[in-house]
């Protein structure tokens, strides 16, 4: 699996924008529970909030304020997942020092980060990047640098599915019995 969403990243060779698929993944958070983004989808908006280090101002500043703001999410049937290079230790002790109720996965050889192309030139680090991504997996927002410590526009475009739409689209897919 490793080595097809390296190819996948590689074929891909740029950051992904608005209205492209964001490509498919599967990782484990700082828990050891599994989440694949074609599955997330499903239910609703996914946010992918890459940050460059915990227990800095700035990363700290930014999930702290998903964590105030989580509700929010929640409310638009949205998931969010903190993505950073950093060792899985440090961000099971960084989201305890934020009580965060949402998942942090740890990308220490920078798979993830290389496959959503937001890797720093030379360090091992992610760039700040925050996508917003639907269903299909479709890109509807991109914020990066500064803009992405603030998460009110990332909120703001996760549409609000309705919970019936999506039962009903989930019910055609399934086989007749």
């Amino acid at each position: 699996m490793l080595n097809s969403m390296l190819v996948a990243g590689f074929l891909m060779g740029a950051t992904p924008q608005v209205g492209q698929v964001a490509p498919d993944f599967t990782v484990k958070d700082t828990s050891g529970k599994s989440y694949t983004l074609s599955e997330m989808v499903k239910t609703g908006p996914v946010i992918l909030a890459f940050f460059p280090k915990a227990f800095t101002g700035g990363c700290t500043k930014e999930l702290a304020a998903y964590t105030e703001r989580y509700a929010d999410v929640q409310k638009l049937d949205g998931q969010l997942l903190a993505v950073s290079t950093d060792a899985p230790q440090d961000l099971v002790k960084f989201k305890e020092s934020l009580k965060a109720p949402f998942a942090f996965v740890p990308d220490p050889d920078a798979t993830l980060t290389s496959l959503y192309d937001v890797k720093m030139p030379v360090m091992n680090l992610a760039n700040r990047y925050t996508f917003v991504i639907g269903e299909d997996r479709k890109v509807l927002k991109v914020d990066e640098g500064k803009d992405a410590i603030d998460p009110k526009a990332a909120i703001a475009a996760c549409p609000l599915r309705k919970k019936a739409d999506a039962a009903a689209k989930d019910a055609s897919k399934a086989p007749a019995k």
